[in-house]
């Protein structure tokens, strides 16, 4: 009896300073301290650290248009040793702001924004001439494009995932603007061989009219739509691999070349526009498949025209 009196006496008095209220109060977080921007003030370090976890792990929402990823830290290799930062916090003054910045493998994001931008960067679309309507001619629209900004969508995903605040990015995008539009289109060159007439248009607007040679019916002009690729100032005229140029000889620039005082090559192999010593076959069907001007109507052209000039030949 005097035994078991003597072990209530033990116990009653080890829990004697709880029964008061004098158990050693828990460590807390000074007020106002913020981890990583997340408010921890006030708590132990169970509580910031149970605060702490689902902030960092939460996935970040990519958004594009009406479009959007779910970002999961985990894929991009997010670490960050929580406690090491609530300890930090637990030794700061009230109102401080403790970082906490998490690992990001920057290799994997910028791997997925290569991906990304394969999926939504679309390149502009010039206008182009479609066809003729009589002799008009018709353009397709233009179209603008869009390309992703890979190194700042990089930044922007590395800085999301390491800042808990952040859930919410955008796709960093620059417009691509149409370099050839239906209102600017350039020129456009329309050649009738059926009369022997050259037309200039600046887009679907007739400038222009010359008279010219083209093609005899042994030697005929091609009909189609070509471009001009090649452009020739005083160029030297050098025999084709043809029947009727065997034997002959090239001729340097000046008076009496066949060609003038200017070259414009088009993508119909062997076929151009250019000048002509011979003006009394300008309009007839006189030459070897090329479009003859006057010297004067060729270097006028030849100022009025580039590399990539459309060059439409008909019958009409």
């Amino acid at each position: 009896m005097v035994r078991r009196l003597a072990l209530t006496v033990l116990v009653v008095a080890a829990l004697a300073p709880a029964l008061r209220g004098d158990a050693a109060p828990p460590v807390l977080i000074q007020p106002g301290v913020t981890l990583a921007g997340v408010p921890v003030g006030g708590m132990s370090n169970e509580q910031a650290q149970a605060a702490l976890r689902p902030a960092f792990a939460r996935p970040v929402r990519l958004v594009y248009a009406d479009r959007s990823w779910r970002l999961h830290p985990a894929r991009f290799g997010a670490r960050v040793t929580i406690a090491d930062g609530v300890l930090q916090a637990l030794g700061a003054q009230a109102g401080a702001a403790v970082s906490l910045v998490p690992e990001v493998n920057q290799q994997e994001v910028r791997r997925f924004v290569n991906a990304l931008d394969k999926r939504v960067s679309v390149p502009a679309m010039d206008a182009e001439l479609s066809r003729l309507k009589g002799l008009r001619p018709q353009f397709t629209n233009e179209k603008p494009g869009i390309k992703v900004r890979r190194e700042l969508t990089v930044r922007r995903i590395v800085r999301a995932l390491q800042t808990p605040q952040v859930r919410r990015i955008r796709v960093a995008v620059k417009p691509l603007v149409p370099a050839r539009t239906v209102a600017r289109f350039g020129a456009v060159i329309v050649i009738r061989r059926g009369v022997n007439q050259l037309r200039y248009y600046r887009g679907a607007k007739l400038l222009r009219k010359f008279g010219v040679a083209t093609g005899q019916s042994v030697y005929p002009t091609p009909t189609g739509t070509f471009s001009i690729v090649d452009m020739q100032l005083n160029p030297w005229w050098l025999p084709p691999d043809s029947a009727w140029a065997k034997g002959e000889k090239p001729i340097p620039p000046g008076p009496g070349n066949p060609l003038g005082t200017r070259w414009m090559g088009l993508s119909a192999p062997g076929v151009g526009i250019h000048g002509t010593p011979d003006d009394a076959s300008i309009g007839y069907s006189a030459s070897h498949g090329c479009i003859r001007m006057h010297i004067p109507d060729a270097e006028w052209l030849f100022h009025h025209v580039k590399v990539g000039t459309p060059v439409v030949i008909t019958d009409a």
